[in-house]
Parts: structure tokens; sequence; C-alpha cells
């Protein structure tokens, strides 16, 4: 909006500013210099009119991409959660397999341990 308020200030100022060189450096009457400025008035009026314009069109524009923007987030979201409770699912009984392995092998190393103990105490 800063741009906006910048270009608003720029055409104003140039309008101000050419109707003073206008006046200043013109032969003409007063007639013809103020119905110059008339017309430089109304052009400035049109071009705001423009930028009054492209400024809704432009915040339009981004309400527009901001909704859009946290619909692709939502639904981005939404495939991620249904990618981890897949990957939790495929993984799920595989874990249980590999905890069982685990016990099955400490359980045969403390069966060893006493073998080894008893072995070394005979």
């Amino acid at each position: 909006m800063a741009k906006g308020k910048s270009l608003l200030l720029g055409f104003i100022a140039g309008g101000i500013i050419s109707g003073a060189v206008a006046l200043l450096n013109a032969p003409k009457s007063g007639k013809e210099t103020r119905a110059d400025l008339k017309n430089q008035a109304e052009e400035l009026k049109v071009s705001f009119e423009h930028v009054k314009e492209n400024g809704k069109e432009l915040s339009e524009q981004i309400i527009n991409t901001s909704k859009e923007g946290v619909l692709l987030i939502k639904e981005l979201s939404l495939d991620v959660k249904d990618s981890i409770e897949s990957w939790h699912a495929t993984i799920q009984p595989h874990q249980k397999n590999i905890q069982s392995y685990l016990k099955q092998i400490e359980e045969r190393l403390n069966e060893l341990e006493n073998q080894t103990t008893t072995v070394e105490t005979d």
C-alpha cells in the first residue's frame, strides 16, 4: 500500500508542478491557462481513478491468493497426516516382530552367560 500512496503523491506533486510551470512559462491568456489547468486536473483525476482501480484489483488478487494458499496448506497437511498414518500402520507389525526378536536374543544371551558362569565355576 505504501507504493500506491507514493504513486498517488507523485501524481499530485506532478500535477501541481506542471501547473506552476505552465503558469510561469506559457504565453497564453488567463482563459487559455485556466482551460489547460482544467484539462490537466481532469487527466490527473483519470490517472487517480486508474491507480484506485489497480489498487482494488491488487487487493482482490492478494485476498484470493491467500485463500488459495490456506486451502493448499490444509490439503498438504492432510496428505502428510495420511502418509504418516499409512507409514505407521505399515511399520507397526514389523515393530512388534523386532521387539520379539530382541527379547529372544536377550534370553539367549542370558542363557549363554549362565552357561559360561557355570562352566567357569566347575
